[in-house]
C-alpha cells in the first residue's frame, strides 16, 4: 500500500523587525549561508526590501527571496518551498540605515506587524516569527505599544491579561507570570488568576512539545516560597491554592517551589517548564546557559508566534559579531508548533 502523504506544513511569517536593527542582518546570514534552514520552509518575510538589499550588497551574498504582491499575501500559501518577500506599501521606497536607531526603523518594524497579524486573522494556522523592534523608534513612528507581545495581544484580540511570556532554550523552558513592571509592583500583579492563567497556559504549549510526563514547577514569589507564610504570604495565599486548583484539573504541576533549587532541579531533568513569578527570577538562569539560543514565545495567542531572545543591537550591525543561533532557534520552534519537522 502506497502511503499516504503528509500534508505540507502552514507557512511560516517572520518579520524582519526594526529596519535598521540586527534582524535584517541576520536574516540575510542566516538564510543565505545556511540553506538547509530554508530548504522545507515556506517562509514570507515582511518588511522593507531595501533592508535585505543593503545587507547582501555589504556582504556579497546572492538576493535569496522571491517577491510576491503585497495585495496577494495568501499565494504564500501555493507557493512551493523557498524564501518570499511581502513588503507592506507604506514601506515601498523607505529609507533604511543600518545601525541607526530611527522613526523609520519603527514605522517598519509597527507596519510589518499590522500586515502579519491582518494575515494571521486569516490564516490562524500560519505562525509568526518577529525580529527584535526597539520600542524607542515603534513608539516614535505612531505605535502606542511597549512592544511586540502588548501589540499582538491587541490586534488578535486576546488582550494583553489574555497572553504570558514564555523563553526557552534546549533545556530550559520559563513561562513568566508578570513580564516587566518594576519589582514594587510584583506582589500585586501575581493573583490567583494569573497564576492559574500562566500555568494552564504553559501547560498547553508542553503538551504540544509532547512533554507531559514530567510537572510544571511553579516557583515561589518569596524566598524559600515564603517559608509556611514567615517570609511572605503570597505563596501560601495566592500561589498554592492556584497550583492546587490546575493540579484537580489535571495540569501536573508542582509548588510553590524555592526558586533558588528549582532551576538546578530543571536541568537536572525533573520538570518539563518553569513558572517564575518575575523576570529576574526566571530569565538569568535561562539565559546564563542559553544565551544564544533564547527563544521567546508568546503563549494564549490564536497563532503561534516565536521570537529571537534579543534586542536590535543596533552597534552590532555591520560587525559580524552578532549570532544567528537565537533566529535559528525561533525558526525551528515555530515550524515544529504548526506542525513541520523540527
Amino acid at each position: 500500500m502506497t502511503p499516504i502523504a503528509a500534508p505540507p506544513a502552514p507557512p511560516l511569517l517572520l518579520t524582519l523587525g526594526d529596519a535598521n536593527g540586527i534582524g535584517p542582518e541576520l536574516v540575510c546570514r542566516l538564510l543565505s549561508e545556511e540553506p538547509q534552514c530554508r530548504a522545507s520552509l515556506r517562509l514570507g518575510l515582511i518588511g522593507p526590501e531595501a533592508a535585505l538589499v543593503a545587507h547582501c550588497e555589504r556582504l556579497s551574498l546572492p538576493r535569496f527571496w522571491t517577491p510576491l504582491p503585497a495585495d496577494n499575501p495568501d499565494a504564500l500559501a501555493a507557493s512551493p518551498p523557498g524564501v518570499y518577500l511581502l513588503t507592506p506599501p507604506r514601506l515601498d521606497g523607505l529609507p533604511v540605515t543600518p545601525g541607526k536607531e530611527t522613526p523609520a526603523g519603527g514605522l517598519a518594524a509597527g507596519e510589518s506587524l499590522e500586515y502579519a497579524t491582518a494575515i494571521l486573522a486569516r490564516h490562524p494556522d500560519w505562525g509568526l516569527v518577529t525580529g527584535p523592534l526597539s520600542k524607542a523608534a515603534l513608539n516614535a513612528a505612531g505605535f502606542a505599544f511597549p512592544g511586540h507581545t502588548e501589540f499582538l495581544a491587541e490586534r488578535s484580540g486576546v488582550g494583553p491579561s489574555g497572553v504570558c511570556m514564555h523563553l526557552c532554550g534546549p533545556v530550559l523552558r520559563v513561562s513568566l507570570v508578570t513580564t516587566h513592571p518594576p519589582l514594587a509592583r510584583v506582589p500585586s500583579l501575581v493573583t490567583y488568576d494569573r497564576v492559574a492563567l500562566c500555568l494552564a497556559l504553559t501547560w498547553d504549549y508542553v503538551k504540544r512539545l509532547g512533554l507531559t510526563d514530567k510537572p510544571i514547577a511553579v516557583c515561589g514569589l518569596n524566598p524559600h516560597a515564603g517559608e509556611g507564610g514567615l517570609l511572605g504570604s503570597e505563596d501560601e495565599a495566592v500561589v498554592r491554592p492556584a497550583v492546587a486548583a490546575a493540579v484537580a484539573k489535571g495540569i501536573r504541576a508542582m509548588g510553590p517551589l524555592p526558586a533558588d533549587t528549582v532551576f538546578h532541579r530543571a536541568v537536572g531533568g525533573e520538570f518539563s517548564a518553569i513558572l517564575a513569578m518575575y523576570h529576574d527570577q526566571g530569565l538569568p538562569p535561562l539565559k546564563m546557559l542559553h544565551f544564544r539560543e533564547t527563544v521567546n514565545v508568546t503563549l494564549g495567542l490564536p497563532f503561534v508566534r516565536t521570537s529571537v531572545g534579543h534586542g536590535t543591537a543596533f552597534a552590532l550591525v555591520g560587525t559580524g559579531q552578532a549570532d544567528t543561533g537565537s533566529l535559528r532557534a525561533a525558526l525551528r520552534l515555530a515550524r515544529q508548533m504548526t506542525g513541520g519537522a523540527a
